[in-house]
């Protein structure tokens, strides 16, 4: 199949097949990619530094990890899979990358750009065209939220995917501003003071979800992306913008906005919450 192919009408657009990578290939091949980054900026060290930080915390990955990226096209998963592109190459072990996109149904060529860049950057791809996205907005979906419903049905058609290539993790670009709204919400609709984890075990230990850049704040993410000139490209889903999470995150925003102590205080706490949750568990 062409490296550069869009899914258009077939409906699943697969590059570069993932293979096995020796010991040596990997040293080799990271010191070649290394030397082509040229200097990086204060935020993209960052990003680089903390994603790699709490990968060392939590063990979050180990030598052979094959590793599928939710990649949905937004600024949070590009610079995920941008900086583990980065991390792979400098770790002490090889690790296979495969970028996943499911794409909800909106435009069915909004993912061209990533197509390209995982063409460009030899990362294994598969993307896949859906009409999730509409029948969350339909009759179908009656008692959830359309972001819940859709949600649901990409998550687990990811899961079918990690399954189906043999992926040991799954990663997802969430960052901090999104695990401390997610404890709010938490709170305030269930109940329950639980943020989320950087790692955890699904079916049997068969697959580990991971969270490498939850340590990063929206800000320093939405900066290095665009110092690095990931292409980014627009979320045209009808609910973008207007649903219960940015409800709570405005909410929280009005809290701090006169006193950045505050958000440095609750982002601190929360993190550090869900960090040693996760490195407690067995």
């Amino acid at each position: 199949m062409p490296q550069r192919a869009l899914a258009s009408q077939a409906g699943i657009i697969y590059l570069a097949p993932l293979a096995g990578i020796t010991d040596d290939k990997h040293h080799r091949g990271g010191r070649k990619l290394m030397a082509s980054w040229g200097k990086l900026t204060f935020a993209q060290k960052k990003c680089v530094s903390a994603t790699g930080k709490l990968m060392q915390q939590t063990e979050m990955v180990n030598h052979g990890a094959r590793i599928g990226v939710a990649a949905s096209g937004g600024v949070d998963s590009f610079l995920m899979l941008k900086v583990l592109t980065i991390r792979k190459a400098i770790m002490p072990f090889p690790v296979e990358l495969m970028a996943l996109h499911i794409n909800a149904g909106f435009d069915n060529e909004s993912h061209a750009p990533l197509v390209d860049w995982c063409a460009d950057h030899g990362v294994s791809l598969h993307v896949e065209l859906t009409d999730y996205g509409p029948r969350a907005h339909s009759e179908e979906n009656r008692k959830n939220s359309p972001c819940f419903y859709c949600s649901m049905l990409r998550r687990k058609r990811l899961f079918e995917l990690c399954r189906d290539y043999g992926l040991t993790h799954l990663a997802f670009g969430h960052n901090a501003d999104d695990n401390v709204v997610t404890f709010f919400m938490n709170i305030l609709q269930n109940g329950r003071a639980d943020g989320m984890s950087a790692s955890e075990s699904f079916f049997g230990g068969n697959l580990q979800v991971i969270r490498p850049t939850m340590l990063l704040d929206k800000k320093t993410v939405i900066k290095a992306a665009n110092q690095w000139e990931l292409p980014v490209w627009e979320n045209t889903c009808p609910s973008n913008g207007v649903t219960k999470r940015d409800e709570v995150h405005d909410w929280l925003r009005s809290a701090w906005k006169n006193d950045k102590r505050i958000k440095n205080n609750i982002f601190n706490a929360i993190t550090r919450q869900q960090v040693d949750l996760t490195r407690e568990k067995p």
